[in-house]
């Protein structure tokens, strides 16, 4: 079992941080009642864990949590759906029209959550808007999504919206220590460390990574994270900025080719890296940095474009040099 499943909290007490949206969802539970709902934040934040610890509160003698299979009977009041999988008008128009309009049995209405929402078409949110509308008596939504700006004003504007901010390192951390004490797992600090970094306040992907470190059964150590995920050691991305905005370019770019072909790291994780570690790097003065910045963003462009990885950073080094000549 995954192990991003198991731990998942099953109590609104039980939800790592994001305090002040557990005291308005609490107020929901004691009402017994809820309007339509918009979850927006990054990934891993604990959105959908909400959304099923609401309605599982308010529907009371249904289970929500692992019963994906039976939704679409009758007396079951609550369907999931992950909308960038069916994220076109015929959804809406079939699934989960039919859904909405019928009376919940044993629930006081039924509940429909549209995972991953901002990936539907405005076709597809235009015609969910109406649906939303029309069954609002029968059919609560529970919207989610990475960016609430990709969804369209009118779903927006009728919907109570919570914001779900990144998880700090220190909730994070204790969070992954329950799990290794659980489990057993066999991990040093740097390791811990290492994964904290690489899922940036996601705790799904902090677990995962986790999870997947573990089976190999030995001690997992920092080295082990950055592996397993395809990430370059943050020290070796200061390093070769280091280099390069000293004016060492063939250091600063032997260093690029070890983390793009020795390592086989891929080009956008690295220009991601480097944009990351440059804006923490307090020995580099805040001009350097927002040349570098501006740079990065360009070349992040060129890449999604198809232009050469390696040509391309290199590029990005020979700029950064060329600010001390």
């Amino acid at each position: 079992m995954l192990w991003a499943e198991k731990y998942r909290p099953h109590l609104l007490k039980d939800i790592i941080n994001q305090q002040e949206i557990k005291n308005r969802l609490k107020g929901f539970i004691e009402a017994g009642t809820m309007p339509h709902l918009l979850f927006a934040g990054p990934p891993g934040t604990g959105k959908t864990t909400a959304a099923l610890v609401l309605i599982n509160e308010i529907l009371g003698s249904f289970d929500v949590f692992g019963r994906k299979e039976d939704q679409l009977q009758t007396n079951v009041p609550y369907l999931e759906l992950n909308a960038s999988d069916e994220r076109g008008i015929n959804v809406v128009r079939e699934r989960i029209k039919n859904f909405a309009h019928l009376m919940a049995i044993n629930a006081p209405f039924r509940v429909i959550i549209l995972d991953e929402a901002d990936s539907m078409t405005s076709d597809a949110q235009n015609a969910l808007r109406r649906t939303m509308e029309k069954y609002s008596s029968t059919c609560r939504f529970i919207l989610i999504c990475n960016y609430s700006s990709k969804i369209i004003e009118p779903i927006q504007s009728r919907c109570a919206v919570f914001r779900f901010t990144p998880l700090s390192d220190k909730d994070a951390k204790k969070y992954l220590q329950n799990i290794i004490k659980k489990e057993k797992v066999v991990i040093t600090p740097e390791g811990i460390n290492a994964t904290i970094y690489v899922s940036e306040g996601d705790l799904r992907r902090a677990t995962n990574i986790l999870q997947s470190a573990a089976i190999v059964g030995k001690e997992i150590t920092e080295d082990d994270v950055y592996k397993a995920t395809g990430k370059a050691q943050p020290q070796d991305i200061r390093k070769m900025i280091k280099f390069a905005t000293t004016g060492a370019f063939i250091e600063s770019r032997k260093l690029l080719l070890e983390l793009l072909i020795g390592q086989g790291l891929a080009a956008q994780d690295i220009i991601k890296q480097i944009h990351r570690e440059a804006v923490g790097m307090s020995d580099i003065d805040d001009k350097t940095k927002v040349e570098m910045i501006k740079m990065v963003g360009e070349i992040d462009f060129r890449l999604t474009e198809g232009a050469n990885p390696e040509i391309q950073l290199s590029a990005l080094l020979a700029h950064l040099v060329g600010l001390k000549l």
